[in-house]
């Protein structure tokens, strides 16, 4: 096979304060023509950095290329200069960025951004761009590309936005594609359908793909290759079915055992730290141990039972138009009991965040009700449902947009205690509030931090802290690991299973992770287009799924190798 891409040991370094940095150490791969390579890693891995210097994408000033060679058609990316790159980026290597939201201009339509490309690097009329674009919004399967082609990026789905960032990459076919992260925060299905596109687009053009991730199962449905980074250095590179039959390094081996098994459920998960240390617990929670605890649990009172609930929205398309009623939420019943966790699961739009919002009262429900430890709690008047909050909290998806960035971690923390009057004197809330801090993982010196100074899996401590600093009865983690590496993911999961050993704490579990789903849940609930799908013991209905929505739920979960 013969190199479309090779790096040559590759140095970048980022400046700050006149010191320097040194983010990538060396490194030197290659890419072949009509290949796909995975690269894999966490957050600070280098993964990102390393593939934004082929398009010269580091930012300016800060950061720049201190040894090594970037060839590419007998020319070195690394010397060329920025009206160079204009000829490339685009028409000979394209990139998919990890958040279409924020890469899709909001004020255009998608047809148009689309266009734009063509008008930048082909000769074609205006007639033909616009025929063009509309064969690649059905290239990419877009459900209606002349309603996707007047769309604004807002008025379509995450799946959707993304299938236009693939169409905006291939619009001149491109001998080179990068895909940062096209998946990270995708429903699972979706997941799955933008892999099987990206691989059909390849097999179809013969172009070379670099795929970046986080999670190493997913290389698995995708590459045929793949590179493992770890503090800015590559530490294993080769075929799909060697790195996972025989991972040679630890940090492999760690990424590879840090996500839940679908057949063993662990006490502990293994993070990255537990194996490069070898202090793995292999303690396996049994079936017997499992029914022994759903007996304590389930000879309970129920502390939820939700009862024919339903969320009913109305728009209007225009001043004169016909109102339309959506339920988002579609007469939903079930119970839940005291020291639970209840996976909800489905794909975007199915209804599983509306319910969790109507459960927390920060969506008032249309019919139905929600008895709290007997209550209904869509019956309670402000003052009363303030009183609520104490005992109903949430985690977030995003701790960082869920912070105040001027108000220390300290003080957000003591911010809800304060409003419910926990303590009397401010010395004694502080005091608690460190205690708190110690036990999710951080130190009483993170106190006076502001968060941009903590990174995304501390941040999510920071969060899980803020609620459990008032003793909540149920809370509710609406995709609050969702965004994490593998590693730190594992970390967040074994520290929600421990506060809730410790302290009797009850979950809703919202998820579009099937796998993580399985390993914290006792019962899944199962939604589809606001109705209850499938509702049962998690390992039953993971095992032999009744409903065809849920079988196909769970066999688009990358299983790995």
């Amino acid at each position: 096979m013969s190199n479309v891409l090779s790096i040559n040991n590759l140095s970048i370094s980022f400046f700050s304060n006149e010191r320097e940095d040194k983010i990538i150490h060396s490194i030197s791969y290659h890419l072949n023509k009509n290949e796909i390579l995975g690269i894999v890693g966490e957050s600070g891995s280098g993964k990102s950095v390393s593939s934004l210097a082929i398009l010269g994408l580091l930012p300016n000033k800060v950061s720049k290329i201190t040894s090594g060679s970037i060839l590419f058609e007998n020319e070195d990316l690394t010397v060329l200069s920025s009206k160079g790159f204009q000829s490339i980026r685009g028409k000979k290597i394209a990139m998919i960025f990890q958040e279409p939201m924020s890469s899709l201009n909001p004020s255009m339509r998608c047809g148009r951004q689309v266009e734009e490309v063509l008008y930048q690097h082909t000769s074609l009329t205006k007639k033909e761009i616009k025929s063009e674009t509309l064969l690649l919004f059905e290239k990419v399967k877009l459900p209606n590309p002349i309603r996707a082609y007047d769309s604004y990026p807002h008025e379509i789905s995450g799946g959707q936005k993304q299938r236009v960032m693939i169409a905006m990459a291939i619009a001149c076919k491109p001998e080179i594609l990068i895909a940062d992260e096209p998946t990270t925060a995708l429903d699972v299905t979706v997941q799955n359908d933008i892999v099987d596109l990206l691989k059909e687009i390849q097999a179809e053009t013969k172009m070379s793909i670099i795929f970046i991730t986080h999670d190493l199962a997913l290389i698995s449905e995708i590459a045929d290759r793949v590179l493992v980074m770890y503090k800015g250095n590559i530490v294993e590179q080769n075929t799909v079915a060697s790195i996972f039959k025989s991972p040679q390094h630890n940090y492999t081996k760690a990424l590879i055992n840090s996500r839940p098994s679908l057949d063993t459920r662990l006490k502990t998960l293994p993070t990255i730290d537990d194996v490069l240390n070898e202090n793995v617990s292999n303690e396996i929670i049994s079936k017997e141990m499992r029914k022994k605890n759903h007996e304590e649990i389930y000879n309970k009172p129920p502390l939820l039972e939700v009862v024919n609930l339903e969320k009913e929205y109305i728009s209007k398309s225009g001043w004169f138009g016909k109102p339309d009623f959506f339920k988002a939420v579609d007469n939903v019943s079930f119970k839940l009991y005291e020291g639970e966790t209840l996976g909800l699961v489905g794909e975007s739009g199915c209804g599983k965040s509306t319910l969790g919002n109507a459960i927390l009262q920060l969506d008032k429900a249309t019919s139905g009700s929600i008895l709290f430890k007997g209550v209904d709690i869509t019956k309670l008047n402000t003052a009363e449902t303030i009183a609520l909050r104490k005992d109903i909290q949430i985690i977030f998806q995003d701790p960082y947009s869920s912070l105040n960035p001027r108000i220390t971690v300290g003080n957000a923390i003591m911010e809800p205690m304060k409003v419910h009057r926990l303590y009397n004197i401010e010395a004694e809330c502080k005091a608690k509030v460190i205690s708190i801090l110690n036990r999710v993982g951080l130190s009483e010196d993170h106190f006076n931090r502001y968060p941009h100074e903590f990174s995304g899996g501390q941040r999510q401590r920071i969060g899980i802290a803020r609620t459990v600093a008032l003793n909540p009865k149920l809370i509710v983690c609406d995709e609050s690991v969702s965004a994490l590496d593998i590693s730190v993911q594992a970390q967040v999961l074994n520290l929600l299973n421990e506060l809730k050993s410790n302290f009797g704490f009850t979950y809703i579990f919202i998820s579009h992770d099937l796998a993580v789903v399985k390993y914290m849940s006792d019962q899944l609930l199962v939604m589809n287009k606001g109705k209850v799908e499938e509702l049962g013991d998690a390992d039953v209905i993971y095992d032999s799924p009744k409903k065809e929505y849920t079988k196909k739920l769970i066999n688009a979960i990358p299983k790995g190798l």
